[in-house]
């Protein structure tokens, strides 16, 4: 497969070590922390400052089975019936049953979560889609704040290398195809600025989620799919990026309100509060057993379909019964947000819509985080473990970020003991993509907002896919000059062509994928993944990927073949 890598100058500056870690999330951080203990050089690359990833936005908390009466099988039923039947069950299995441990290792390492008062417990409480309390917790609804907060202090304690402001650009691959390191733009001056090099025989991808390929979203400004984009250049299989999680109770600030938009949690749900329309009717009861506590892509649809009922572009949160001492303790940062944007939640309504917030989908890993391209691991949002399925569980992700990060580094810690790491020298020069103009951002989440938000359907998405077809052509003629808002469109564009070519192909309706014109679930016919590479090679006769070509050659091909069913897991490459 011929190597493709984005345009951009030569490194002009080198380190090296034994793992470079993208990313400083939980996933990440974790990965590196345990890296670390193990003995190993470790470098961390963050696209901002440390704490500024997705990870210390999560309000919820963490879910693991922690409370009496609770077991990790029932935490498994609950992700399996969320996933809507793409789960795959041994990575399940995997993350709940080392679960608790995992949270017990994080407050180990300094994170502290709430306690009960008197007993000192942990107070554990309740989300969507779960039918148990085992929710864990801190500063009511600053939990991911906590948790970002305890690993960055526990990484700067032990010394960890780590380079800020450093948007990564491609991966970097020795003769045998091997991951050697990446390049990276440091975003600054001092003596590692510019485009550089991070050589090293193990990779972890951990960049988070592509939230900003949709004009709202949840997810911070640096959330545009950096490390799925880098994987697919490098020849990484890459699935499931058509189930994006849309989260039903995003504050609604108006219908021109775009980029990052304030979160109020699920656990405000799962403490009482109730979705109604302008009418005060509770439009959730009775579609489904949970009604508000119902998974996440059953609730974003029913406040879909009552808008479009009402012909209405929000509804209402109504949490007044709580009364105003438990908004400032138990959820003090939706308070403030709230109050900050014009609403009292102690009095009246909170307006709500739902907005992209997760990514199901990722880059393709085993149980120990191995991708399809050796010595390239990821985990977090980034990857594809096969946990979520079609619909995450509610605050199951920084749980997966824990869990699957520590397998991740007692794997390459292993496998550094056992080899040296090879030169990085590839056989051939990758080709370049052209760079898109800057503005190409915004485009491109105009066109997936409206062809491949909540409402699908073959029309809106073929309309995408020529509009983002018609985006890409205009790097054609004259090429952008390489900078963060060029290479940060780029990799926007080839998420979302992947993203609307898999929801085109998907005709059903699964999870947080809903098809307006494929109404039912069809498990006959796709309870099943789509597995997509890149490719500039032809696809040769005979071959299980089916590409799809585009027509100006100057760009890579997608190939994109299905599974035989809904495992992943691969023998170690």
């Amino acid at each position: 497969m011929t190597a493709i890598r984005l345009g951009a100058p030569a490194p002009g500056w080198v380190l090296d070590t034994d793992v470079v870690v993208v990313g400083s999330g939980v996933a990440g951080l974790t990965a590196a922390l345990r890296c670390a203990e193990a003995g190993l050089r470790v470098a961390v690359v963050t696209k901002a400052n440390l704490d500024d990833g997705s990870t210390r936005w999560a309000q919820g908390g963490i879910a693991a089975a922690l409370g009496d009466g609770d077991s990790p099988e029932q935490h498994l039923a609950d992700t399996l019936v969320a996933g809507a039947g793409l789960c795959d069950e041994d990575a399940v299995r995997t993350l709940v049953t080392e679960g608790p441990a995992a949270v017990r290792r994080l407050i180990a390492t300094g994170a502290a979560f709430d306690t009960d008062p008197v007993t000192g417990a942990i107070e554990l409480t309740r989300e969507g889609g779960h039918h148990r309390r085992r929710i864990a917790h801190a500063g009511g609804d600053a939990t991911g704040a906590e948790v970002s907060r305890a690993l960055v202090e526990a990484v700067r304690e032990a010394g960890i290398e780590t380079v800020e402001h450093a948007l990564v650009l491609d991966l970097i691959k020795d003769a045998e195809g091997r991951a050697a390191g990446v390049t990276l733009h440091v975003m600054g001056e001092g003596a590692r600025d510019g485009v550089g090099a991070v050589h090293a025989p193990a990779v972890v991808l951990a960049t988070g989620g592509m939230g900003q390929v949709f004009s709202a979203t949840t997810n911070p400004a640096v959330s545009t799919g950096d490390g799925v984009a880098l994987a697919l250049r490098a020849g990484a299989e890459v699935s499931d990026l058509e189930f994006v999680q849309f989260h039903p109770t995003v504050m609604f600030l108006g219908p021109d309100a775009a980029g990052q938009q304030p979160l109020v949690s699920e656990a405000v749900r799962g403490e009482g509060a109730h979705l109604v329309d302008a009418d005060g009717v509770r439009f959730m009861v009775g579609q489904h057993e949970l009604a508000e506590l119902a998974p996440r892509d059953i609730v974003a649809k029913g406040i879909t379909r009552r808008m479009r009922e009402q012909g209405a572009d929000h509804m209402y949160l109504d949490g007044r019964h709580f009364g105003a001492e438990m908004w400032k303790t138990r959820f003090p940062t939706i308070f403030a947000a709230c109050r900050a944007h014009g609403f009292d939640p102690v009095h009246g309504l909170v307006p709500v819509a739902p907005a992209a917030h997760y990514a199901s989908g990722g880059v393709v890993t085993d149980l120990r985080g191995h991708t399809s391209v050796p010595g390239l691991y990821a985990c977090g949002e980034v990857a594809c473990t096969g946990v979520h399925g079609a619909n995450r569980l509610a605050s199951n992700s920084l749980l997966e970020g824990l869990v699957f990060a520590e397998r991740i580094a007692a794997d390459v810690a292993a496998a550094l003991v056992r080899a040296e790491p090879a030169a990085p020298e590839e056989k051939s020069p990758p080709r370049e993509i052209p760079l898109l103009p800057q503005d190409a951002r915004t485009d491109i989440q105009r066109v997936m907002t409206a062809g491949a938000g909540v409402l699908r359907s073959a029309a809106s998405l073929d309309q995408a896919a020529s509009a983002l077809r018609a985006i890409r052509d205009t790097a054609r003629p004259a090429p952008a000059a390489p900078c963060v808002e060029t290479w940060e469109a780029t990799n926007l564009l080839l998420v979302a062509q992947v993203l609307v070519e898999c929801a085109r192909r998907r005709a059903e309706t699964r999870g947080s994928h809903w098809r307006e014109d494929h109404a039912d679930r069809d498990d006959a016919r796709w309870a099943r993944h789509f597995l997509v590479t890149l490719t500039s090679d032809p696809v040769r006769p005979g071959s299980p990927a089916d590409p799809v070509r585009p027509e100006d050659p100057a760009h890579p091909a997608l190939a994109v073949r299905t599974t035989a069913g809904t495992a992943f897991h691969r023998e170690t490459p």
